[in-house]
């Protein structure tokens, strides 16, 4: 069990002008104090970068450079942080609230997992107070993901030790990568694994996965590649099963 672990907070960013402020605000807000946090960013050309330049002091590691897409970038952030447990903020999403690392560490700190997530809320774009959807995970038992099962990425928070063993996101995916990463250790790695029964993270909805119907299928059809390339026998109509159970999402409602 680690003591007083250090968190890093890897951070995406390409022309986020208008939410990578936010962002930032709430990984400086946190009340955990033994982290560090990483943006890397591809090379935006939009006011990204003076954003980033206004707010230096509050990032420990910074590049700004054209990269193969969101994971690649994700990989570098990865490789970067010199913490004992990663965590990936996407450049739209924010912390629910200032505890919330503080209750990631505690968790590390009292049991023996290798990785933990938790609860997610989509908010409007323009609107971050409105809920949109609320992804209430629940706790992982074995097999669940051959029902359509699949956690918030932004909540997964993993020892960078597992990375190091286990291997990166595979970039050869352009929009599962983060469920193919699931399913490589959860599933069939079978790595430690812990739920906080909490909301973790807002999302704004409209990120890359979800842009589009186009995006939609396309991140389905990677579902069912994801379980080849780990050599797994895939369930039947599991492209089909996944997006099935989000359908309760957007009627259940959290208690804020």
């Amino acid at each position: 069990m680690l003591k007083n672990p250090k968190i890093s907070i890897v951070t995406v960013s390409f022309n986020s002008q208008s939410t990578i402020k936010h962002t930032i605000d709430s990984v400086s807000s946190q009340t955990y104090k033994n982290k560090e946090y990483i943006l890397i960013d591809g090379a935006s050309q939009d006011w990204t970068l003076d954003i980033l330049d206004f707010k230096k002091d509050e990032i420990d590691n910074f590049v700004s450079e054209t990269d193969d897409g969101i994971y690649d970038a994700m990989n570098k952030g990865i490789k970067a942080a010199t913490g004992d447990i990663v965590g990936i903020l996407n450049s739209d999403d924010f912390y629910y609230n200032q505890d919330v690392l503080s209750k990631v560490a505690k968790v590390f700190e009292e049991t023996n997992c290798d990785c933990l997530y938790g609860d997610l809320i989509f908010v409007n774009k323009g609107d971050a107070r409105k809920i949109v959807r609320y992804w209430k995970s629940g706790k992982f038992e074995k097999n669940l993901m051959t029902k359509g099962w699949m956690l918030p990425h932004p909540t997964f928070f993993v020892k960078k030790e597992i990375y190091q063993k286990y291997g990166l996101y595979n970039t050869s995916l352009k929009s599962a990568a983060d469920y193919e990463m699931i399913l490589r250790l959860l599933h069939k790695e079978k790595i430690i694994v812990e739920y906080i029964p909490e909301i973790l993270i807002k999302m704004r909805v409209g990120g890359e996965s979800n842009a589009s119907i186009w995006n939609r299928l396309k991140g389905n059809n990677e579902d069912n590649i994801a379980w080849d390339l780990n050599g797994l026998k895939k369930p039947p109509f599991i492209r089909f099963i996944k997006p099935f159970r989000k359908i309760s999402q957007f009627f259940r409602k959290p208690k804020v």
